[in-house]
C-alpha cells in the first residue's frame, strides 16, 4: 500500500503499529450474518402465509449486503491499529474513510475494558479511552484479554503520571 498521497497523515514515519486479533473479523462476520439473516424470517413467514414463494425474493438485497460485508470485514479489521508513543497513543482505522486519533496521555480521564458474550467466547476485548473531549475518545476493539488488561493498566498509569506533572 506504499505510495498513497495520505500515508504521512495516517501512517506517521517511525511508528510501530500493533494489530488487533484476527478473531475480531470472525466476531464481526457473525454479527453481520445475524443482522442480515433476521429479515429472512418475516419473508419466509409471509411467503408461507400467503402461499407466495416469490416473497422470499424480497430478502435478496439483504443477501447481497451480507456477501459484500463478509468480503470487506477482513480488510476492515486489518486496517485497525494502535501505537504507544512517549506522550500519546495513536489509534487508526478505516479503509475508505480513514481515521487517526491521537490521544495525549495527560488528557485521558479513564480507560474502560469491555467484552460481550460473543467477544468472550472468541477471546477478545475492547479498550475504550475516555477524555474530556468526546472527539478524542478512542476505541481499540479485538484485543486478547491479557493485552487489553496490560494496555488498560499502562495507559492508566501513564495518564496519572502526566496529570501529576501538570
Amino acid at each position: 500500500m506504499a505510495g498513497r498521497a495520505d500515508d504521512g497523515v495516517f501512517d506517521p514515519p517511525g511508528v510501530d503499529w500493533q494489530r488487533v486479533s484476527p478473531r475480531l473479523a470472525t466476531v464481526r462476520r457473525i454479527g453481520s450474518a445475524i443482522g442480515n439473516l433476521l429479515p429472512l424470517v418475516p419473508a419466509v413467514v409471509l411467503a408461507l402465509a400467503l402461499d407466495r414463494w416469490w416473497v422470499v425474493l424480497l430478502w435478496l438485497p439483504f443477501l447481497v449486503l451480507l456477501v459484500v460485508r463478509q468480503l470487506v470485514i477482513g480488510r476492515q479489521v486489518d486496517a485497525i491499529g494502535y501505537a504507544e508513543r512517549e506522550d500519546d497513543l495513536l489509534v487508526r482505522h478505516g479503509l475508505l474513510f480513514r481515521s487517526l486519533v491521537v490521544v495525549p496521555y495527560g488528557r485521558m480521564q479513564f480507560v474502560d475494558v469491555q467484552a460481550g458474550p460473543v467477544d468472550r467466547r472468541f477471546g477478545i476485548a475492547t479498550v475504550q479511552l475516555h477524555t474530556a473531549s468526546a472527539g478524542t475518545d478512542a476505541t481499540i476493539p479485538g484485543l486478547p484479554p491479557q493485552e487489553a488488561e496490560r494496555l488498560r493498566d499502562r495507559l492508566a498509569s501513564r495518564g496519572e503520571a502526566r496529570l501529576a506533572g501538570l
